[in-house]
């Protein structure tokens, strides 16, 4: 039996970015989130380096699907 081809970084990234989203989601659901606890969370706060976290996968994401299309941003 052939081995499965395993999954892509473009989308092991995506499928880790959905999770976060789902986290997020979650967290906002059950307790709200202020501007204060998005944009500059405490340290050890559930959502500290959530957003620089997210911007460097969603960039990477960028940077590989340029790669794939042979193009440049």
């Amino acid at each position: 039996m052939p081995e499965a081809k395993k999954m892509s970084e473009k989308a092991k990234l995506i499928k880790e970015m959905i999770e976060m989203q789902k986290k997020f989601m979650d967290y906002e659901r059950k307790n709200g989130v202020t501007q204060e606890e998005y944009f500059a969370p405490t340290s050890g706060h559930v959502l500290d380096n959530y957003r620089q976290k997210y911007a460097e996968m969603a960039m990477k994401v960028v940077d590989l699907a340029h790669t794939d299309k042979g193009s440049r941003r």
